[in-house]
């Protein structure tokens, strides 16, 4: 299974934010911005997939606008000039409230997701292709703009929820509260994990109440990624096995991404398919908490 690299998310840009979306949008991409709308300071935020970082050429405007009870604008612009509007007379955001936004591309047109609710499809009317800035401006406080790239899931992976931890440094010898996360829909669940890589060792666990079905543990002084499960309180046989040198380098970022399929765990580190782990448990719905330990600091936790 061949995975694309991954961009590195956007952590707390300030609004007004513009950004590059390296190597420009392609089929599958898919863009997810957590914030929080302001109570106050305005009635209106956009988001815009454009070329380049003046707003000459805008593919998609999303613009939610807080007025005559709340809807959605969204328009292209080409060459400094707005097409037809097209309206939506929904608002499916609060005032200061957070949600979680996604922009998918898909070959004829764009799906917005929010709150993993399908909220509209937008149809191209210009080559998306373009793409390679996003512009995010008004009355919103941004957590994180993260990408996944196409190609990142299989056919029969298609990712149904997705959480996205976020760490700055490493502080050796202290250990960090664990994120516990709600349950999530399985089979086909997907945990993205950014970080710095510490001395001397960290842990992934997916658990399964007082189990851990899944145990995930680079440990830099064995120069070794140690993989296994724990049932009633037993480590069972570790696996070791890698196609390829150790993947995690110490005071380096990282990005994990783990694939929950029917038979196996799947996963990926720097946007490069890493290794398959075989479920020990196989009650998969059971498994619905994320615990991250070790010498890594935590900002941002994204389900």
């Amino acid at each position: 299974m061949a995975f694309g690299g991954a961009q590195a998310s956007y952590i707390n840009p300030v609004v007004p934010f513009t950004g590059t979306i390296q190597g420009g949008l392609q089929d599958g991409h898919k863009i997810t911005i957590i914030g929080t709308v302001l109570p106050s300071g305005g009635n209106r935020f956009a988001v815009n997939l454009q070329t380049g970082y003046s707003d000459h050429d805008i593919a998609f405007h999303f613009n939610p606008r807080f007025e005559e009870g709340g809807y959605v604008v969204c328009n292209t612009k080409q060459r400094g000039s707005w097409g037809p509007e097209e309206r939506k007379m929904q608002m499916p955001f609060q005032r200061g409230s957070s949600f979680e936004l996604c922009f998918q591309v898909q070959s004829s047109e764009f799906r917005v997701i929010v709150n993993r609710n399908l909220f509209m499809q937008y149809a191209h009317r210009v080559p998306f292709h373009r793409i390679d800035a996003i512009c995010i401006t008004g009355v919103v406080q941004l957590s994180s703009i993260s990408f996944q790239p196409p190609g990142m899931w299989p056919a029969n992976s298609a990712p149904i929820t997705q959480t996205v931890i976020h760490t700055i440094h490493s502080t050796p010898g202290q250990m960090f509260p664990n994120p516990v996360i709600p349950p999530v829909v399985y089979p086909s669940s997907v945990y993205r994990v950014h970080g710095s890589g510490p001395p001397p060792r960290f842990y992934i666990n997916l658990r399964s109440g007082s189990d851990i079905a899944f145990h995930l543990n680079p440990r830099f002084n064995e120069n070794a990624v140690v993989r296994n499960t724990q049932i009633n309180g037993s480590w069972g046989s570790e696996e070791r096995s890698l196609p390829r040198g150790m993947p995690f380098f110490r005071g380096q970022s990282f990005s994990v991404w783990i694939v929950c399929e029917g038979h196996c765990f799947k996963v990926a580190v720097g946007g490069q398919h890493l290794f398959e782990y075989h479920h020990r448990l196989k009650n998969l719905p059971a498994i619905n908490n994320l615990e991250v330990g070790g010498d890594i600091q935590l900002t941002h936790v994204q389900t």
